[in-house]
């Protein structure tokens, strides 16, 4: 292991002896007794081993017990991680600088020992395909590319509006191309590995961005794929359920429980499915916050394998302008035939 101080950690002098990495509380920790064997700090660039550390801050005048009494106390804490250098020199150069954040970012988060690669080969070779490339989709594809997701398939029969033009980056020149074609073409300046219509790559999860025809997801579920939902109409972004086939609330299961509480719920579906109203109050703060959100739940489940505890069983909503998400919970509908509410379940 060559050890770095944990990126994206600041460090700072609380007094004369005492160092805290970390400004954030939720990050901050601060270790005690460290004083005149600092030097040990300038020589965590990932550069050298363990043994090398030791004889580099000899060299510095730091005694070889000092420096492993600060070494121990560093790793102890959790300051310390493998240098990102490596996993980064993988990479194009093109997207050295653009992924660091993403590393620095997973390595806090999970507190992973490896700087982050192992959550970035999780990405790079995981697939997601994002059903719907519009004012949502777009952004929410956009970013994952720019996150690290090593494929994205995009699929939309709509043609790109300049309605579309949304922080996704689609230009002038992409309108009258079909909207998945325009979003793909403006991603590939960052991920090259963007696809339409790949219906023979396998996605470990989908993504249904404001899709109103309820066949797609009913097809998900038969074929036991991962899929979330995100939508944003009527001044509401809604983001969830990421469903997980047989073990957690389907879109039916949704419908079944409004039905039970409206029963004009099922004639209301009938008209909503396949239609929308035109212009569509989903501005661009509102499709930025419902795609941006979506996508760190698409990136948590494909960093960890399990679906976000927010979304599972439940949808997370923003609603304009208070702009405060909240979160309502879906429980298996046992009439539904999906499978995810044990034997005898009913309602109390």
């Amino acid at each position: 292991m060559r050890p770095a101080l944990r990126a994206g950690l600041l460090p700072v002098w609380r007094n004369r002896d005492t160092l805290q990495i970390g400004v954030n509380p939720r990050r901050a920790m601060a270790l005690s007794g460290i004083g005149t064997s600092a030097a040990v700090l300038t020589l965590l660039d990932g550069s050298r081993d363990w043994t090398a550390i030791i004889e580099a801050a000899g060299q510095a005048g730091v005694p070889a017990e000092a420096a492993q009494r600060v070494l121990g106390l560093l790793a102890g804490a959790g300051a310390l991680a493998e240098s990102a250098a490596r996993p980064l020199s993988a990479l194009p150069a093109d997207q050295r600088g653009r992924l660091a954040p993403e590393l620095a970012t997973a390595s806090l988060a999970y507190g992973d020992s490896d700087g982050g690669a192992r959550t970035l080969a999780r990405r790079r070779a995981a697939c997601v395909r994002v059903h719907g490339a519009g004012r949502v989709g777009s952004g929410l594809a956009s970013l994952l590319a720019a996150a690290g997701i090593g494929r994205i398939v995009i699929e939309d029969a709509e043609i790109t509006r300049p309605q579309d033009l949304t922080p996704a980056g689609l230009s002038l020149a992409e309108l009258d191309l079909p909207r998945a074609a325009g979003t793909a073409r403006a991603i590939r300046r960052i991920a090259p590995e963007v696809r339409t219509g790949d219906s023979a790559v396998q996605p470990d999860l989908v993504v249904l961005a404001e899709v109103s025809d309820p066949e797609p997801a009913a097809v998900l579920v038969r074929e036991r794929i991962p899929h979330l939902v995100v939508t944003a109409a009527e001044a509401v972004g809604v983001v969830g359920p990421l469903v997980s086939p047989g073990r957690s609330a389907c879109l039916r299961c949704l419908d079944l429980a409004r039905a039970e509480r409206d029963p004009a719920w099922p004639l209301i579906l009938a008209q909503v499915a396949g239609s929308r109203p035109e212009p569509q109050a989903c501005d661009t703060v509102l499709a930025a916050a419902a795609g941006a959100l979506a996508a760190a739940q698409v990136l948590l489940f494909i960093d960890t394998g399990h679906p976000g505890q927010a979304v599972t069983n439940g949808t997370l909503e923003l609603a304009v302008p208070d702009w405060q998400w909240r979160r309502r919970t879906w429980r298996p509908e046992p009439r539904c035939t999906c499978g995810a509410a044990p034997h005898g379940m009913t309602d109390n």
